[in-house]
């Protein structure tokens, strides 16, 4: 079973109707032994970060991701979080991935956020991913963003930079993009974490 990790963050459903879909069985939950005992979790969302890192605070789910040790799926809002630090609200986060959420800084007249279709370029180390997602578009809806590094699996240019569309550390994968909004290239990233 896979638990989609219910908070304060809009868009879960379209994850929840992604998972119906291709047929996997799931639960969205807030209870700390459910997800704990899921086989996968994905950790989604669309939000602000300090008010979502306020609530997982106040609730314990910030504690309980950070314990995880099934696969683990931070998808937009998730994955920042999984970061150490955002600049949105300038808060700490959980720490999974060292790196820090940065804000865009228009270089050639592009609007933020970031919104719309955008490439996925597979990176080497990348262990997870299937080949065919390479060069593949995806659909983005942020204002901050990693900057590309050693956790990075997959990176996306915009606003001069090269940043990170996907991510990987230890039992911890995440996307950037909404690969629940991503037709079959954000399918085959759901069936690809899915099967690890």
């Amino acid at each position: 079973m896979v638990a989609i990790i219910n908070y304060n963050a809009g868009n879960i459903r379209s994850v929840l109707y992604a998972l119906e879909r291709i047929g996997v069985a799931h639960e969205l939950t807030a209870d700390h032994d459910k997800i704990r005992a899921a086989e996968k979790v994905i950790f989604p969302g669309v939000g602000a970060a300090a008010s979502t890192m306020a609530h997982l605070n106040a609730t314990g789910l910030a504690d309980v991701i950070r314990s995880l040790t099934q696969p683990v799926f931070g998808v937009c809002v998730g994955m920042q979080l999984l970061c150490s630090h955002s600049e949105e609200g300038d808060v700490p986060c959980l720490g999974v991935f060292p790196e820090r959420v940065k804000q865009f800084r228009p270089v050639n007249g592009e609007k933020v956020p970031h919104m719309g279709w955008n490439d996925v370029r597979l990176q080497r180390g990348n262990d997870w991913v299937s080949g065919e997602v390479d060069g593949g578009y995806c659909y983005y809806v942020h204002s901050y963003y990693v900057e590309a590094g050693p956790d990075t699996v997959a990176t996306t240019t915009y606003c001069g930079t090269d940043f990170a569309a996907m991510m990987h550390r230890d039992n911890f994968y995440a996307a950037q993009f909404h690969p629940e909004k991503s037709a079959l290239v954000g399918e085959r990233i759901i069936r690809d974490f899915l099967a690890v």
